[in-house]
């Protein structure tokens, strides 16, 4: 768990007077995410989440905030953003950003199945074509410009082998983006991170996406590559389950049709995707920062994931006859 700055109830119940949640009655850290420091709130109202922002600036916040709120407007399952008496969704705590948003029913699941990953296709296309007229714009953080800056940073860290494939990928990927089928991709805000830990259900019953703070406006097909690469594979070996690939792809494709460029810079985006963690992983890792509790992600998972969507086929998105 991460918690980069501690909260006691105390702190809590100080600041909590500018909503409209009641007493405070108690706070538990919550035992996942690497970014921000997160906590389970419960109020004389009910549970919530409150998270404090340990890299992103009140600058960049209203973009997730306000997009969360615009989701869940439009019947999108994702937390709700609460306000302060005066209307507030940011505020300073311990002089840093924070907020408080509705906690989600049910629980992750970390074994998915093909009816799992259809739900979770279903709703992430609803969630895109929700996001298409939302009018703050920003990019996606942790997209190929950061991948440039981070790629050298973390290069003298690596085998020989790993420095051979970091460097043929970022030439692949700065080539790719620069091609005419990327340029024809749809793009729009997109989650960016949604893995098995930040999706929620019950049962079957999906309830919600949640843990926003790397949204950003990016292709919708590198969001689809991302969600693919967690929920649809055996985490031993990073190989894809074809079967739950499958469900996913067409719940998805159901919702908010595949385009041609989609199906021609599929491959390319799953590539895309697992460089973009194995980055991140390896700068965690590597780099790490002080924290009360914290474990970084072992970065070989991902980088099997990228060997493997290098060297094997990929199924398609859609075909002919969907």
């Amino acid at each position: 768990m991460a918690v980069f700055t501690p909260v006691s109830l105390d702190d809590l119940s100080q600041w909590i007077t500018q909503f409209d949640l009641g007493k405070a009655l108690s706070i538990k850290g919550i035992p996942s995410g690497i970014e921000n420091t997160n906590f389970f709130i419960t109020t004389e109202f009910g549970e919530y989440v409150l998270t404090i922002f340990e890299k992103l600036t009140f600058e960049q916040l209203p973009f997730y905030l306000n997009l969360m709120r615009h989701l869940a407007e439009r019947g999108v399952l994702v937390p709700a953003p609460i306000a302060t008496h005066e209307g507030a969704l940011i505020n300073a705590l311990h002089g840093k950003p924070a907020a408080i948003v509705s906690k989600l029913e049910g629980q992750s699941q970390l074994e998915p199945q093909a009816v799992h990953c259809a739900a979770v296709g279903a709703m992430l296309a609803r969630m895109h074509v929700a996001a298409e007229n939302f009018t703050i714009h920003q990019p996606n953080l942790r997209g190929i410009t950061w991948w440039n800056e981070t790629a050298p940073v973390v290069m003298p860290y690596l085998s020989d082998s790993n420095k051979q494939l970091l460097a043929e990928e970022m030439t692949f990927q700065n080539d790719f983006a620069a091609s005419d089928t990327y340029r024809l991709l749809q793009n729009g805000p997109i989650h960016a991170d949604l893995f098995r830990n930040n999706v929620m259900f019950n049962g079957d019953h999906l309830t919600g996406f949640f843990d926003f703070y790397f949204a950003g406006c990016d292709t919708w097909l590198f969001d689809v590559a991302v969600t693919v690469n967690d929920w649809c594979i055996d985490l031993e070996s990073g190989e894809l389950d074809q079967a739950r690939v499958r469900a996913m792809l067409d719940a998805y494709h159901h919702v908010r049709p595949f385009t041609a460029a989609e199906q021609l810079a599929w491959q390319a985006m799953l590539r895309a995707s697992a460089l973009r963690f194995w980055l991140s992983r390896l700068y965690d890792f590597h780099l790490p920062r002080d924290a009360e509790m914290l474990t970084p992600h072992d970065p070989v998972h991902f980088e099997r994931i990228l060997r493997l969507r290098i060297e094997q086929a990929t199924p398609p998105l859609f075909t002919s006859a969907g």
